[in-house]
């Protein structure tokens, strides 16, 4: 299971040119399910991002959570964070989860997530416009494997 967290400003998603979910003062998240990935890799991964002290404080040192600032979430379903480019130039995403799965997999994010956070979404399996004004910038990528975090 991979994620790319970005500690945002601002964050909105669209799909059909219509703009379905946004937040302010938060963190977007790209999320890729693989085959494989387990619920133990959802549980690690979202206490994981709820506990990052990655926000600043009033002395403007990384000290606060997410929770700590009361900030929103914009989770974003991303089969391609999955791709293997080992061979050729085409990606290959057999990697991914079955989207069937996958879908419930992200679902599960949603709820764990929204036990602490206000979370907004796009929409699984949709072509998305996902735009964002960055705060730092601060972008991270996370994994957990097996239900392990992945140094």
């Amino acid at each position: 299971m991979k994620v790319v967290l970005q500690r945002v400003k601002t964050a909105s998603v669209k799909v059909d040119n219509n703009e379905i979910s946004k937040i302010d003062n938060g963190l977007l998240l790209l999320w890729g399910i693989e085959k494989g990935d387990v619920e133990t890799d959802i549980e690690n991964l979202t206490r994981k991002i709820i506990n990052l002290r990655i926000f600043s404080d009033e002395q403007g040192k990384m000290n606060k959570s997410i929770v700590d600032i009361s900030g929103e979430i914009l989770l974003v379903s991303q089969f391609t964070l999955n791709a293997n480019i080992q061979k050729g130039n085409r990606p290959s995403f057999i990697n991914s989860e079955e989207p069937d799965i996958a879908e419930k997999m992200i679902e599960k994010v949603a709820i764990e997530l929204s036990n602490s956070l206000t979370v907004k979404q796009g929409i699984f399996g949709a072509f998305m416009e996902v735009s964002l004004i960055n705060d730092g910038p601060l972008t991270m990528f996370i994994e957990s494997k097996d239900g392990r975090l992945v140094t």
